[in-house]
């Protein structure tokens, strides 16, 4: 049956002549007898690590495994949860207790015990069982602990000042109360809110490291307030608490206008004090507060910085001993009610970095500039002593003029300044309180003696995201490109994904988010951040079902609809729930999705969406005198019907996972006419569209619009249109992410690497080259001669054309979920080298733990490393290798279960653990 044992032997040696691949495997996990050491880490209750502040439908639970063997599944949870430590311990009076559940889910399982009460800590263990026969211990007790669950455990009232400027900018209020706390405290937590941006502070202290909240919602119907533990700030006796709060987005400068939302301050707060004797306390905002406006920070706008006068400090405002006589008395506001009050869904912005000047410059105006060598978002913090009365003003920019002058114009009607008059004591610092700005450079003015680069420091600030993604190359202008795209993502993911944060914008434009999701997801642990950011859009959708071109939304006449931009409330979810696994998010926006479908078709007329305005593909190659016809104008309803074609797709998607089978079937019928119809109108009979740029032909082929018999030919047609400009880019917003995802899909590799490795404009590495280091709105944002694009619309850190990101990770990295497993319960590994790079690592932190793969080429070999985290496994694939391999080391596996052929690649199965791997490439 086998053949003789000569037979055989021959075969090996054959083989061996034959073969131009050696791989070889090396399981770095327990081979033989291994004390095994299976844990848990990373584990969540409503996605954060011991939160304050859930309400009761976001208690989900998560947990990552760590173990030191190969192969290794979860089989089975246990979950047990008490109000009461000793009793979590003890495994009695518990109010839910999951027994053993038989399965591998590891996140997002649902509290269901019993009903929970506001303003009480919880406590909770976990434990699983994996498919080897090994049990965790149970954990470490975690805890989380609830908001306030219902509208009447608000007994605070609404306070204003009555001081205001009667909707002009002025200054920031101070309201302040003494309270009384007559025993021991055991616990005390302040509930609070504002119409404004506030800081809180208890006996002379603030009381949290957050900014600027309570951020940036559909205030009207989705105003966040903050839970913080005081327990430390608060003394058995007299205490006294101080809130600042300035106008933030709520009632400050937005482009256009201001008072968007209301035309005063507003205040909201309620502080719940537990004694040791089991009684409680609460301290609410209510008409014994008392404010004033009188304080040192005299104005404050997120446009135009903050004019701080340290000489109207107002010594010990926020403590029991000050005498607030001369205070007035609030204005309470009972028309102002509760129902919009929502939890923070969002990480807060926090300081995340600290950067000192690397220079200091004298430009030929003779102006004193501080350069910080790197663009980015948040504040300057400097240190001064002078006279009384002196100022120092801070101006900030992103770039200098081509002759090493300070450059504002791009900002628009921004100032974006910091105004400081000294109070005149032995040393002062500042950092402003209510502002951010967006920059790079720093110019000095007033005392221009009293700042220096020693005496200053940038403080960087966004949202307070985990980064979750790694990516470096061989190659250092990829390097920095990497660096641009994050920095970008940084600096304008400050509680809104924003387009730019430096001029008078700074808006959450969904055309932006939609194409950069992606890429933000592989850097950073974006759940929280958009899962807020998508109930905003889900809340200020227009009653036609069209979503607005910015969320939160304010503007003051209808404007939304656009294609490319309105799907952010398709494409977004889907993504969201590929990339995390989390089908609660795809149930909380799928009504919205439905109603942007509907709002499509309501357009169309016989399957055509050839109606509306629409943005197109913003801001697309547009050579200067272009009688060459070189500009890569897409037809704008050509564009629409792709984007609602994709739309359709996802929210068919989307049906299936949620179980809706008559959307299933009816959003399938209407794909098929919506198909036709673009056929029909934009391609001919070879494959070649109407607007023959990358753009139209790079969406027609990733939204997979055309007939699968003519796609083949519509690519070669993308290569002959980048070939046609040099092998160069054209694409704009909406084209650029899907690009290299198109060319490699359809084996332009080699394309896709060129177009990556341009220098020359347009390209990713031209600003690199230019010494950008952000990404920037424009291609040309800055020419070769120095000279600037029209800066009425010129940000220097503007995330969009970082979309690339997403092609690196999964292409040079290899790292790729696969349809059907979210969350990358299932995933492949497959790095494709090119474009002359001789190393790549990418990482990413999942929701199941880290994935690695990381390559290099010496010798003629390549060399892969990888990491699969338990409870998933992976499809590793190996490019370019038509060979059989000779594998070695592959412990307790079936290899005929390992391998597989694909066209010239060769795919491995493979459990969690550390692999080796070494290989000959047909491509060296």
């Amino acid at each position: 049956m086998f053949g003789s044992k000569k037979a055989n032997t021959d075969k090996i040696h054959l083989f061996s002549r034959r073969m131009i691949l050696l791989l070889t495997i090396i399981t770095f996990s327990s081979i033989g007898a291994q004390a095994q050491k299976l844990t848990l880490y990373d584990i969540k209750c409503g996605e954060r690590v011991n939160p304050l502040g859930l309400d009761s439908s976001n208690i989900r639970f998560s947990w990552k495994i760590k173990s030191n063997r190969s192969n290794v599944l979860q089989s089975a949870y246990e979950i047990r949860v008490s109000n009461h430590i000793g009793s979590l311990k003890s495994n009695k009076d518990l109010i839910w207790k999951t027994g053993k559940v038989n399965t591998d889910q590891s996140i997002y399982i649902k509290y269901q015990g019993k009903e929970l009460s506001s303003s009480t800590k919880y406590f909770w263990q976990v434990r699983i069982w994996d498919n080897q026969g090994n049990i965790t211990p149970w954990s470490e007790v975690q805890y989380w602990e609830t908001g306030l669950l219902k509208e009447t455990d608000w007994n605070a009232n609404w306070i204003k000042s009555g001081l205001s400027n009667s909707g002009k900018s002025g200054p920031a209020v101070m309201f302040r109360k003494t309270f009384k706390a007559n025993k021991t405290i055991k616990s005390a937590r302040l509930y609070s809110t504002a119409h404004g941006v506030y800081e809180a502070s208890i006996n002379g202290e603030r009381v949290s490291d957050e900014y600027f909240a309570p951020g940036w919602t559909s205030y009207k119907k989705r105003l966040q307030y903050q839970v913080y533990d005081v327990t430390d700030y608060i003394k058995k006796g007299n205490n006294g608490i101080g809130i600042m709060v300035g106008e933030g987005w709520h009632r400050g400068n937005l482009s256009t206008g201001r008072n968007f939302y209301g035309r005063e301050e507003a205040l909201l707060a309620q502080i719940k004090i537990v004694y040791t004797d089991g009684s409680s306390e609460l301290i609410n905002t209510d008409n014994s507060w008392k404010a004033s406006i009188d304080g040192p920070i005299r104005m404050s706008d997120f446009y135009n910085g903050e004019t701080y006068d340290a000489r109207k400090e107002i010594n010990a405002w926020n403590t029991a001993d000050f005498d607030d006589s001369m205070w007035k008395s609030v204005l309470t506001e009972p028309s102002l009610k509760y129902s919009n009050l929502v939890l923070s869904d969002a990480p807060p912005v926090r300081e995340k970095a600290i950067i000192k000047p690397i220079k200091l410059i004298v430009s030929k105006k003779g102006e004193k500039i501080l350069d910080f060598g790197q663009n980015m978002v948040g504040w300057v913090k400097f240190t001064v002593t002078g006279k009384k009365g002196d100022s120092v003003i801070l101006r900030h920019a992103e770039v200098l003029d081509k002759d090493g002058n300070f450059y504002t114009e791009n900002l628009r009607t921004a100032s974006q300044q910091i105004i400081y008059v000294l109070k005149g004591t032995a040393e002062e610092t500042f950092q402003p309180h209510f502002s951010f700005q967006g920059f790079r450079y720093v110019k000095v003015e007033g005392n221009k003696s009293l700042i220096n680069d020693y005496n200053t420091e940038a403080v960087v600030l966004y949202s307070d995201m985990e980064a979750t993604g790694k990516f470096e190359t061989s190659n250092p202008l990829i390097n920095q490109l990497q660096s641009n795209i994050q920095w970008g993502q940084k600096g304008n993911f400050l509680d809104v994904p924003t387009d730019c944060p430096q001029r008078n914008e700074r808006y959450g434009w969904t055309g932006d988010a939609q194409v950069f999701f992606n890429t933000a997801a592989y850097n950073m642990d974006v759940k929280g951040f958009f899962t807020k950011w998508l109930k905003d859009l889900k809340s200020d959708q227009f009653s036609d079902g069209a979503i607005p071109h910015v969320v939160p939304y304010f503007w003051r006449s209808k404007q939304g609809g656009a294609a490319g931009w309105a799907d952010a409330g398709t494409i977004i979810p889907w993504n969201y729930y590929h990339i995390y696994g989390d089908k609660q998010l795809l149930e909380q926006q799928y009504p919205s999705m439905k109603q942007w479908i509907s709002f499509m078709t309501s357009k169309s007329k016989n399957y055509l969406w050839n109606t509306g305005e629409h943005f197109g593909d913003w801001l697309f190659y547009a050579p200067k005198d272009d009688l060459q016809g070189k500009s890569a104008i897409t037809d704008k309803y050509l564009i629409a019907q792709t984007f609602y074609i994709n739309s359709l797709q996802i929210a068919i998607n989307t049906a299936k996972e949620l179980g809706i089978k008559e959307d299933v079937e009816d959003y399938s019928k209407l794909l098929e006419k919506v198909k036709s119809a673009f056929v029909n109108e934009y391609v001919t009979s070879s494959g070649r569209l109407m607007s023959n740029t990358q753009t139209a032909y790079v969406l027609s082929l990733y939204f997979d619009v055309l007939p699968e018999a003519m796609r083949a030919q519509t690519a070669k047609y993308l290569v002959e249109n980048i070939k046609s400009y040099g092998n160069h880019l054209t694409t704009g917003f909406l084209g650029t992410p899907y690009l290299c995802h198109v060319l490699s899909r359809f084996g332009y590799e080699d394309i896709a690497y060129t177009l990556l490795m341009q220098e020359s404009f347009p390209s990713w590495l031209y600003p690199v080259k230019m010494g950008a280091t952000t990404i920037w709105e424009r291609w040309d944002g800055i020419s070769p001669d120095g000279t600037f694009q029209n800066p009425d619309m010129n940000s220097f850190n503007h995330y969009a054309y970082g979309a690339i990101g997403d092609w690196m990770y999964k292409n040079i990295g290899g790292i790729n979920s696969i349809n059907g497993f979210p969350g990358f319960k299932k995933f492949s590994i497959s790095p494709r080298p090119g474009g002359g790079l001789t190393s790549a690592k990418a990482e990413l932190e999942t929701v199941y733990g880290k994935i690695s793969s990381s390559w290099s080429i010496k010798k003629g070999k390549i060399f892969l490393d990888i990491i699969i985290p338990p409870n998933t496994n992976a499809e590793v694939i190996l490019p370019n290798s038509r060979s059989e391999a000779i594998i070695s080391n592959l412990v307790k596996n079936d290899l005929k279960n390992l391998i597989s052929r694909e066209n010239e690649d060769q795919k491995f199965n493979l459990g969690s653990g550390n692999y080796h791997f070494e290989y000959k490439w047909n491509n060296i």
